[in-house]
């Protein structure tokens, strides 16, 4: 015999479109030293979250890079900030080291200890800087962390010479990767630009790049450039032609220089790599709700009709210039879909930086005859 029921049944279906939230894009990550640092605030090799920049000060010592970081970035905005503390070691070799870090036996230490801070603290970072010391070494780590975090990486050139800073830009080839020569005076170049990136996020959007936005507190750079904004022969020009970000003063010191060092020239600029950062990111959280969900045409219509609501969002903020998601048929063959993988594509183009503004100058006499008037 079967069970019946002599009534109603209602069983719920949940269909319809969810709305994806825009990735958070200014959560600063800062490797940084100082052996007198609260051992209890900031743990060696060990992410620990801040909430609060300046308060945060207190208890990050005298020694090392890591107060006067909190400060730069105190000093522009507050942003959420993962901070990993690592010994200064006996030398710059040994310092290196621990700042690169090891991944063994489960045990993460230095940059690679940041892959762990979204099970650790809660958050991913999108903003990279381990300001203070960055020698190839540490700044070919800090790329290939922030591809693997998604994250967009900041790092003073340490060169005498704007020729030596682009020897040194030849070692990278990045899109999560930006460039900075000249330093600053009495503060970290890589510090800044990261409290200015997270700035910018929220006041202009992450569609906006960090160039040509006065930056407070800065006082000068430790090397005097040449700037013109009618001719690229100068020192600003060189380095922005070898995608080097450059300060210059107008109406205040300003960081001036779109690129990052990507060889890809969708990527060039800092715009498009961190869009594509963003989405990417979007995309993927917005739909953990999916995962293991029946394959069946509904699922497909809500999966596009979500990516699609956010791109209508992100264009309506000004984030994109447009974007669309689509079930691409000759990506999802029936083994496939027998297997459990559905493939769903989308495009977007990102926002792209008036760099070079062309103005057309003519001397005519058509207005002479305003003389007689």
């Amino acid at each position: 015999m079967t069970n019946t029921h002599h009534g109603i049944t209602v069983k719920e279906t949940s269909t319809g479109t969810r709305l994806l939230a825009t990735a958070a894009a200014s959560i600063i990550a800062l490797v940084a030293t100082a052996d007198d640092a609260s051992a209890e605030t900031f743990p060696l090799d060990t992410p620990i979250l801040l909430s609060d920049v300046a308060a945060a000060q207190a208890d990050a010592g005298t020694t090392g890079t890591l107060s006067r970081a909190l400060q730069d970035i105190a000093g522009i905005t507050n942003p959420l900030t993962v901070v990993v503390r690592v010994a200064e070691g006996a030398d710059d070799a040994e310092r290196d080291t621990n700042i690169i870090g090891t991944d063994a036996g489960g045990v993460k230490t230095g940059l690679q200890a940041l892959l762990a801070a979204e099970t650790i603290v809660g958050v991913k970072p999108t903003i990279l800087a381990v300001p203070g010391a960055e020698t190839i070494a540490v700044v070919g780590e800090m790329s290939a962390t922030a591809v693997k975090l998604g994250a967009q990486a900041y790092a003073e050139i340490p060169a005498a010479t704007k020729e030596d800073a682009v020897t040194f830009r030849g070692n990278f080839s990045s899109r999560n990767l930006m460039l900075f020569w000249p330093g600053l005076v009495d503060q970290h170049v890589g510090a800044v630009a990261a409290a200015q990136r997270a700035y910018i996020d929220a006041t202009d959007g992450f569609q906006k790049t960090l160039s040509n936005v006065a930056v407070t507190g800065v006082t000068g750079t430790d090397t005097p450039i040449s700037f013109d904004i009618l001719s690229p022969a100068t020192d600003a020009g060189y380095l922005n032609d070898n995608d080097i970000t450059t300060i210059i003063r107008r109406d205040g010191f300003r960081f001036w220089g779109n690129r990052t060092v990507s060889d890809d020239p969708l990527f060039a600029f800092e715009s498009a790599a961190r869009t594509a950062e963003i989405i990417k990111k979007t995309v993927a959280d917005g739909h953990v709700w999916a995962i293991d969900k029946p394959i069946s045409a509904t699922l497909i219509k809500d999966i596009v009709a979500g990516i699609n609501s956010a791109f209508r969002t992100m264009v309506q903020a000004g984030e994109l210039l447009g974007g669309k998601a689509w079930l691409n048929e000759n990506a999802n063959l029936a083994t496939q879909l027998a297997g459990g993988a559905l493939t769903i594509d989308y495009d977007y183009t990102p926002v792209v930086p008036a760099e070079s503004l062309t103005f057309n100058q003519r001397i005519t006499d058509s207005y002479t005859f305003t003389l007689l008037n």
